[in-house]
């Protein structure tokens, strides 16, 4: 049968089902067990023990797998725990109920009663006393037509995706446990978790170029949140001391295996602290994470082992530029040398007409990045490409931020935070220079955030986590898509 007729078969069997007085989609349906609890508790058991077990257990899900034998039938179904079998016979049950399983089409969501045994081969299964149809669905499932390869499909279809790819379900499962010990680890260290605003009036916290969308009532622009930075901020000069946001990010950027136009931030701030405190709470919450998740701390990423267990590697950005890039120390000290090195690499120089310390940013992530393979901290960025970032007191052309960053990408980037009022007008004055000049990803002036600084912020550390990145590291997935469960996708013309 073509798709098409099959899908004509089922809506008929739903009609027919109708007509008989029953409901294809019913509501009010509780099993009294899971199928992991079932295997948990009699997996074990003889099937000698099993026959002395009088109490029937009811279960709920989806039909995986039916083999019929005439008068009798094997099912597999799959509820939110995993797998179980039942195993049905017409002599066990009302002829109704057999026209009723004869009904029923891999895909559906079923529920069965009945008492626990173990077959020829040890398969611990439920035999089936009486049966429902709960759910009929109407479209099957993709094994009927060659599985579900196409990846482009199994991004726009993730519920279809997560029925059928195990794998995939164990990632998304991961990802879960991956954020409640993010939560666990900071609440037990004193934070407090917060929430603040995703649209915003004055778009800041990061260089990126944002959403735009318009509130009626109001009349005005919002910018939808490129980082909640400068709202947390705002809470340290409010008092609230050790604060973090597991936030939705949005930028108006490219796509690729590493971004998405949508995703997922840690960022938090301790007062009181420093950048090189950070660095050290950084690694203890990987490490940390990763034992709890995986139970080690050597992680396999694309073939490649990384090694979270601290101390990482930790080299300043002009250190990294010599030891790891192998760029003469004379080419860190001119601008017209650091230009000249950025175009023979064939670097088209989106910071030509930039100081000297964004133009070796941009030489950085052309010739270091890639390599910083194993957990490495790149310390001391240049001051004119960290605008919300406090200058190191005894080189002032550059802060006092680091970027953490393994199998060559960024991970996380933390600094110790400007809380001079005067210092920071001056850097927003920069950036609104920058972007009157082209520079679409340069901040805006934010007065309102002056003013909380004018009030007084205490001295203190703030950093930002990619949980989409970290995710993909932790379940040794190759594209940011694999870890969001619905990914921004280009959209089908028709």
């Amino acid at each position: 049968m073509s798709e098409a007729e099959y899908i004509q078969q089922r809506k008929e069997k739903a009609a027919k089902l109708r007509q008989s007085g029953g409901n294809p989609y019913l509501h009010g349906i509780v099993p009294s067990i899971t199928a992991w609890e079932l295997h948990h508790l009699y997996d074990a058991r003889t099937t000698e023990e099993l026959l002395h077990i009088t109490e029937t257990f009811s279960v709920a899900g989806r039909v995986m797998a039916i083999r019929a034998f005439g008068k009798a039938a094997f099912l597999q179904i799959q509820d939110r725990s995993g797998r179980i079998q039942i195993f049905l016979q017409k002599q066990d049950i009302s002829d109704q109920l057999f026209e009723h399983y004869k009904m029923l089409d891999i895909g559906d969501i079923v529920w069965f009663e009945g008492l626990v045994f173990k077959t020829k081969t040890g398969e611990l299964t439920v035999k089936a006393r009486d049966l429902k149809l709960v759910t009929k669905a109407i479209r099957a499932l993709p094994e009927k037509w060659h599985g579900l390869t196409d990846i482009e499909a199994r991004y726009r279809q993730r519920y279809v995706d997560l029925i059928v790819n195990h794998e995939v379900k164990k990632t998304f499962l991961a990802r879960s446990h991956i954020i409640q010990c993010i939560r666990d680890f900071f609440n037990a260290k004193g934070f407090l978790e917060v929430e603040t605003p995703m649209m915003h009036q004055i778009p800041g916290g990061a260089a990126a170029k944002p959403f735009v969308t318009h509130h009626n009532k109001l009349d005005c622009d919002l910018y939808l949140r490129i980082a909640p930075e400068l709202y947390l901020k705002r809470l340290l000069v409010g008092g609230f001391e050790r604060i973090y946001e597991l936030n939705r990010n949005f930028r108006n950027e490219g796509i690729s295996i590493q971004h998405n136009p949508e995703f997922t931030m840690l960022e938090f701030y301790q007062s009181y602290a420093t950048f090189e405190d950070l660095i050290k709470l950084t690694e203890e919450l990987l490490s940390h994470i990763a034992e709890k998740v995986l139970g080690r701390t050597e992680v396999e990423y694309q073939g490649t082992m990384i090694n979270l267990k601290p101390p990482y590697a930790r080299y300043t950005m002009k250190e990294s530029l010599t030891k790891i890039g192998g760029i003469a120390p004379e080419v860190l000290a001119s601008r017209e040398k650091a230009v000249n090195y950025a175009l023979s690499l064939g670097d088209e120089l989106k910071s030509k007409n930039e100081g000297l310390g964004a133009i070796l940013t941009e030489i950085f992530e052309l010739t270091v990045e890639k390599k910083l393979v194993q957990p490495t901290f790149i310390t001391h960025y240049p001051t004119e490409v960290s605008p919300l970032a406090r200058r190191n007191e005894n080189d002032p052309s550059v802060t006092d931020r680091f970027e953490l960053f393994i199998y060559g990408r960024e991970m996380a980037n933390a600094f110790s935070e400007l809380n001079d009022p005067e210092d920071q007008a001056g850097r927003f004055k920069e950036q609104v220079d920058a972007l009157y000049k082209g520079n679409d990803e340069a901040m805006h002036f934010d007065m309102d955030f002056i003013e909380a600084l004018e009030h007084g912020m205490p001295p203190a550390a703030g950093e930002g986590i990619g949980i989409d990145r970290l995710v993909m590291l932790l379940t040794n997935s190759a594209s940011i898509r694999d870890v969001i469960l619905f990914p921004q996708l280009k959209p089908i013309r028709s």
